[in-house]
């Protein structure tokens, strides 16, 4: 395994503090959300920060390495462009899946609009490291994996996350992207011991490390990515940096931004919990305490049958949280409860994002309005098809059954669903339009 490439102290780029990011002294390197990037048009910002030599890492969401599906070959050819386009040094995703359904279980296709956990099971640790593969295979620049934080705990596990991550490494060769406030998240939802974690891991598979915040609720914690990094994520990370010399550590915060001063300063933090992890493993001589890969990766990879039950198996508990049926055996009930309402919300507040006419078109009215489609309605093609599915639901229903949503807002609402919908923008011309509402009256009678 190559020597992962040193890449220092970075922040998560975001268009809302671009400028901050910009202007931050200190910063090596920047992430940026790989979907929301288009190769052709980057953001001045973005391209600002190459010209000073920054380096800018394409973090990915939505492949579902961990679904029960071979990975796209469509999503693997974008990340791999915005790769070469922002001459990254390495690529990054996640140890998750974010669909289920479709041809391989002949079940409708659903998407979660987030990222689920893998159960830690054989069976879809073969599965895992043959997608994994694949996606080695179609990248020009090598590939990370991240370690995501869960609400919701598979029955039946035979792996610990230490383990499991430890197996990924040996078996693929892939480096390791350790999020340290998820390994916190997974602590208080789980009761998993990260320091057991951080022993079991191998530790020069480590490409970089996350930190994030987040909250706490009814003893469940939320990696929410919009609060201040608490104390405990901040001792985790020294944990590692005590193991071993963190090839880079990123501030990850994609809402809620404070002020920039407020940011630079969560950065020192950072700073500060690896020097102090650093000071305490020069005292113990410099050796880390984590197991090294030793093993040449393997191409055994899982055959249909193996892919066809996890792939059941991830179409039950997505459909359980998206769709409203029956709980899986072995889930808790109550967590998964938790974990629906947040997905749902999740899906409220980008829809919102990537459709900010709807909350003002529909004021007040936006958010439970969605939230009630979001109970029947999975996703099933994007956050964009989402709107339009979710217009397309307000307006099918009886008038008299749409709550206090007026036909003002009903006109409003087909208009933008009109404008839309359809291949390409509606003409604003007056003589189509003209056309248009002639056609509407003639077929009214």
């Amino acid at each position: 395994m190559r020597r992962s490439t040193s890449l220092g102290t970075g922040i998560g780029w975001r268009p809302e503090i671009a400028d901050v990011v910009e202007g931050m002294p200190g910063i090596d390197w920047v992430e940026a959300v790989s979907e929301n990037l288009c190769p052709g048009h980057l953001p001045d910002s973005l391209l600002r920060l190459r010209e000073r030599g920054v380096t800018v890492v394409p973090h990915g969401v939505s492949l579902g390495l961990g679904g029960a599906d071979r990975p796209d070959a469509g999503r693997l050819a974008a990340l791999a462009e915005r790769a070469e386009v922002l001459g990254s040094p390495l690529v990054t995703e996640h140890i998750a899946f974010v669909r289920a359904g479709g041809a391989l279980t002949a079940s409708p296709l659903m998407e979660a609009g987030h990222l689920l956990p893998v159960p830690r099971t054989r069976d879809a640790l073969d599965v895992l490291c043959e997608n994994v593969r694949v996606a080695q295979d179609a990248l020009p620049v090598p590939l990370a994996v991240e370690n995501i934080a869960a609400l919701v705990s598979w029955p039946d596990e035979e792996l610990t996350e230490g383990q499991f991550l430890y197996e990924l490494a040996d078996r693929t060769g892939v480096r390791l992207l350790i999020d340290v406030a998820n390994l916190h998240t997974n602590h208080v939802n789980l009761g998993e011991d990260p320091a057991r974690a951080l022993g079991e891991l191998p530790l020069e598979a480590i490409a970089y490390v996350h930190v994030a915040g987040g909250f706490e609720r009814d003893g469940v914690w939320h990696d929410s990515h919009a609060h201040p990094v608490s104390r405990p994520v901040l001792d985790i990370l020294t944990d590692l940096a005590s193991r071993v010399a963190p090839p880079g550590v990123l501030l990850e915060r994609d809402e809620n931004f404070p002020e920039g001063d407020e940011l630079h300063g969560e950065v020192e933090a950072i700073r500060v919990a690896v020097d102090k992890g650093r000071a305490a493993r020069t005292a113990a001589g410099g050796l880390g305490t984590g197991p090294r890969v030793s093993r040449t990766p393997t191409a055994a990879g899982a055959d249909d049958a193996v892919r066809q039950r996890l792939g059941l198996a991830q179409a039950a508990l997505l459909s359980a949280l998206v769709a409203g049926t029956p709980v899986p055996e072995g889930f808790d009930r109550v967590r998964l409860g938790v974990q629906a309402r947040a997905l749902a919300g999740k899906r409220a507040d980008v829809v919102g994002k990537v459709a900010p006419e709807l909350p003002v078109i529909l004021g007040a009215r936006y958010r439970p309005a969605f939230l009630a489609y979001a109970q029947g309605c999975p996703m099933t093609g994007g956050y964009r098809r989402d709107a339009l599915d979710f217009v397309a639901h307000v307006l099918r229903a009886d008038p008299g059954d749409s709550g206090d949503v007026d036909p003002g807002v009903r006109r409003e609402l087909r208009e933008w669903w009109l404008e839309r919908s359809g291949p390409v923008p509606r003409s604003t011309r007056p003589g189509v339009r003209l056309a248009r509402a002639t056609r509407r009256v003639l077929l009214r009678h």
